[in-house]
């Protein structure tokens, strides 16, 4: 088979496994309603918590990083040289699925994924920088931001310019899907972690 067509073929599997809306799937199983319906209407881990169930937000959160690494680490046993295409294309599959008519998750937890998959150091600085921006100002959406802004930063500090191009491209992709968050920043309307459990504006945390 043609390079270019193992190329077209490798990112059309991983766009797919990124479509895979694991929030949804989960909440219809496990009778917690059309999470569309719900919240914000959101696919990702924040709007499945919103119905309730810790449990269901948790393996949503942790099923959508599973598919950006499960991308990559394909991609890599075809050819490592396709593992931050397949990333890339997972991200762009969760964000905008063709199924949900191209309306997505905010990308955070896929990718947290991709970035343990690449480069192992990075995920592990976006998982913390999260963590720490969400404790420090009780803001979700802050922590998902400032950890997508971390990765182009920590790999070209680790010296792996190859992926700067690549992580600065889905962070911006991550602020455009969090731009209603920013605005509510700004206006000082963006609920903290904790406070309003249902609206567009409560608890926009990674998806």
């Amino acid at each position: 088979m043609e390079p270019w067509m193992v190329t077209v073929l490798v990112m059309i599997g991983a766009y797919l496994l990124g479509a895979v809306p694991f929030g949804i799937l989960l909440t219809r199983m496990t009778g917690a309603g059309d999470l569309r319906t719900i919240g914000s209407g959101n696919i990702g881990a924040t709007n499945v918590l919103r119905t309730g169930r810790k449990g269901l937000a948790a393996a949503t959160l942790l099923l959508d990083a599973a598919k950006g690494a499960v991308a990559v680490l394909a991609a890599g046993a075809i050819d490592p040289v396709l593992m931050p295409v397949a990333g890339a294309a997972a991200f762009f599959g969760h964000c905008y699925p063709v199924w949900l008519r191209f309306r997505g998750g905010k990308g955070v937890a896929t990718l947290l994924g991709i970035a343990l998959a690449l480069h192992w150091p990075t995920g592990l600085i976006f998982a913390g920088v999260w963590i720490v921006a969400m404790a420090a100002t009780r803001y979700s959406s802050v922590g998902g931001i400032a950890a997508a802004i971390a990765t182009p930063v920590s790999t070209a500090f680790f010296q792996r310019f190859d992926l700067v191009p690549l992580f600065l491209a889905l962070a911006l992709i991550v602020l455009w899907k969090h731009r209603g968050n920013l605005e509510r920043l700004m206006d000082g309307t963006e609920p903290r972690i904790g406070r309003g459990a249902k609206g567009e504006g409560a608890q926009a945390q990674p998806d």
